[in-house]
């Protein structure tokens, strides 16, 4: 006999009979799961859902039909809000990623979509998102620079040695450059860059979780990264499915996922920009860049509205300036809500780092440089009085973790 209190029902709603025979069969030996059948599309269902009592809900679809789609946000809107929904569909693009990331859907999958899959992603809507140590989603942080040299890929790759590194965040962290043209993650870590991207470029496909291993680099302390030959010469825009299935999988495999940005705005990014929870523009303290800054604040507002909220770090900052320079109070105008904080002003010893392709705490572990840093990416840790205006935590979604 089932256990009422600890069985958890999910409701699937299908047309595709091979679908619901292949996932009556992943829940058919579970005790805890007891799985509830709607076979009809989502356009026709009604008050169904609501009788089912289900505490996850699958819903297969065809993301090309604009019904569809519509019928799946009247079903959402009509559900409670602490119940998951996870939408399985066969026309997956950067359109659909955009579309189901705007409604809060928990998961998207693509079909064919394996057992493992689909049991594991079920199993992660299933637990309570407030209980931290439960919770298997990947933080996922972008960083984005106001214009060229002011630091964007050292406060990644020290917010990555940062998260690997501390207590609650400390668990398997992965970098991934997506610079393709004037990257320098793995040269900053004196590493060899693998991702060879003509091998997967004109079928994402390809790239599956054995590929991804093979093409990441490990730095000595355990950080992946995933970067690729860089191309000076070479300006290309490559395929948003491409970039789209690089994060999947760096979702669905490290707990901590921290993304180099370009410059330059490609179709994709705006895909990325939706999929984090944390974007940091990197500034410097100079009236042009701190205008640049206004005006990338205003991009990335029209291109995700409210559903990114970035955050604006001042490196190689000086909290005092001489003369008639730039003070915090001008900063903090021009900023407003988005400014972090700054950084501190330690030229050689960043210099060192990088000549060395070291880490900076293998030079100085208490620099002010990663004080000022720490305390910004994880303002939870920071000492009462360290630095103002620090981040807030954002609930952005994430991209999807299939394998």
């Amino acid at each position: 006999m089932e256990n009422k209190n600890t069985t958890k029902s999910i409701a699937l709603v299908s047309i595709d009979k091979s679908f619901i025979s292949s996932t009556k069969t992943a829940f058919g030996s579970s005790d805890s799961i007891h799985l509830i059948t709607i076979e009809k599309s989502v356009d026709q269902i009604h008050g169904e859902l609501h009788n089912s009592e289900a505490a996850v809900v699958i819903v297969d679809l065809d993301a090309t039909n604009l019904n569809e789609i519509e019928s799946l946000q009247t079903v959402m809107k009509r559900l409670s809000s602490d119940i998951p929904v996870i939408v399985i569909t066969e026309q997956f693009n950067a359109v659909t990623v955009r579309v189901l990331i705007q409604m809060h859907v928990a998961d998207f999958l693509e079909k064919p979509v394996t057992t493992t899959d689909l049991v594991r992603s079920c199993i992660r809507a299933l637990k309570d998102p407030n209980d931290q140590e439960e919770n298997s989603e990947a933080n996922i942080y972008a960083f984005m620079p106001a214009s060229g040299g002011v630091g964007s890929t050292t406060m990644a790759i020290q917010t990555a040695s940062i998260l690997h590194s501390d207590a609650t965040h400390g668990k398997s962290t992965c970098i991934v450059d997506l610079n393709f043209q004037h990257g320098a993650c793995a040269e900053y870590l004196d590493m060899e860059p693998r991702f060879d991207i003509a091998e997967v470029e004109n079928n994402p496909d390809r790239l599956d979780r054995q590929l991804f291993e093979v093409m990441l680099s490990r730095h000595q302390n355990g950080i992946a990264v995933l970067a690729a030959p860089v191309s000076p010469m070479e300006m290309r825009s490559f395929n948003t499915d491409v970039v789209i299935k690089i994060l999947d999988l760096a979702a669905a495999y490290f707990d901590n996922v921290v993304i180099d940005l370009p410059r330059t705005w490609f179709p994709w990014t705006n895909t990325v920009l939706l999929g984090t929870n944390k974007l940091f523009i990197v500034a410097e303290k100079t009236v042009p860049c701190l205008r640049h800054t206004q005006r990338l604040l205003e991009a990335v507002k029209s291109a995700a509205g409210k559903e990114v909220s970035p955050k604006v770090i001042v490196n190689r900052y000086a909290a005092k300036s001489r003369g008639s320079g730039i003070q915090r109070s001008d900063i903090e105008e021009v900023l407003g809500e988005h400014f972090a904080g700054g950084v501190a002003n330690d030229y050689f010893l960043v210099n060192e780092a990088i000549d060395r392709g070291v880490l900076l705490e293998e030079i100085r572990g208490d620099s002010q440089v990663l004080k000022n840093l720490k305390a910004i990416i994880l303002p939870e840790r920071a000492e009462a009085g360290q630095v103002r205006n620090g981040i807030l935590s954002l609930p952005g979604r994430l991209f999807r973790k299939a394998g």
